[in-house]
């Protein structure tokens, strides 16, 4: 397992962290929710910039106050508020990285920066958004790193940078040996790449589920009050009130399109199945 975290808590004045999820070699997981759910500091817990009260926090089956330099070169990391100085071109954050990482690729790393679009000689003020975004992903990846960890990387970017980011990091997964956590809360940008996401709101988490299922099994009822009353309800996780009954979310949609073909069913997209475990009720 390549990041385990145990029952960690987190205890601040107005906010509780109390978060337990798995990262196994070769999958890509999506710690998923909206903003101040508790995405930053989960992964600010992984890396050691804060320490937990309670639980234990794992990297590469190890604890993490335990990692070795050449454990900590095989993590590649992308926070919201990281960076180089803008007044550095890319031939001088190539010379910051030969510096720091003895796994560092030189030639591997510019080469994939002119196939990004990103200049050599241009200082990175002047770098748009998107740019900006794709450079320090390619840092995370240049010095053959075994694990990323991405905190909202396509965060402000337009469509085409986003999936251009996307293309970035399923690339990086093609040798198979490789993991990914990445947090969003623009999560329909990571159905074609997560194999599983874990829901947090509020410090906890709401829901584990693998993409696949949770993109099969799950869908949405539009029902009347009077539907609502008659029908089935064992295989129900939340309800919200609207102004023609109820939405209900339904993790098994195959049972109520075969025993209940009159009710209206609608494909759960991830955004809709958040919304609904934040914002409806339980049945």
């Amino acid at each position: 397992m390549l990041i385990k975290l145990d029952k960690v808590e987190k205890h601040y004045s107005a906010f509780h962290l109390n978060c337990s999820l798995e990262v196994p070699e070769g999958n890509v997981t999506a710690l998923i929710g909206p903003n101040g759910a508790g995405k930053s500091t989960t992964f600010k817990m992984i890396l050691g910039l804060i320490f937990p009260d309670n639980g234990r926090v794992e990297l590469f089956g190890k604890d993490s106050k335990d990692l070795t330099r050449e454990d900590r070169e095989k993590l590649g990391v992308v926070l919201s508020d990281s960076g180089f100085s803008s007044y550095l071109d890319v031939q001088d954050v190539a010379s910051v990285l030969h510096h720091t990482y003895s796994t560092f690729d030189r030639k591997h790393f510019l080469d994939r920066c002119a196939k990004f679009g990103l200049p050599e000689k241009k200082k990175l003020k002047e770098f748009s958004t998107g740019m900006k975004a794709k450079l320090k992903i390619l840092v995370a990846m240049s010095h053959d790193t075994k694990l990323l960890i991405l905190d909202e990387p396509a965060a402000g970017l337009d469509v085409l940078a986003r999936e251009e980011i996307l293309d970035m990091l399923r690339e990086y997964m093609i040798p198979g040996d490789r993991s990914i956590l990445i947090s969003s809360h623009i999560s329909s940008d990571l159905e074609g790449l997560c194999d599983d996401f874990y829901l947090i709101h509020e410090g906890k988490i709401l829901m584990h589920e693998e993409t696949d299922v949770l993109l099969g099994s799950y869908g949405l009822l539009k029902v009347t009050e009077e539907q609502y009353k008659a029908m089935d309800r064992s295989y129900l996780l939340r309800r919200k009130r609207e102004s023609f009954g109820y939405s209900l979310l339904t993790d098994q949609k195959q049972f109520y399109q075969e025993n209940e073909p009159n009710l209206s069913m609608e494909k759960g997209s991830i955004d809709e199945v958040i919304t609904m475990m934040i914002r409806g009720e339980t049945v």
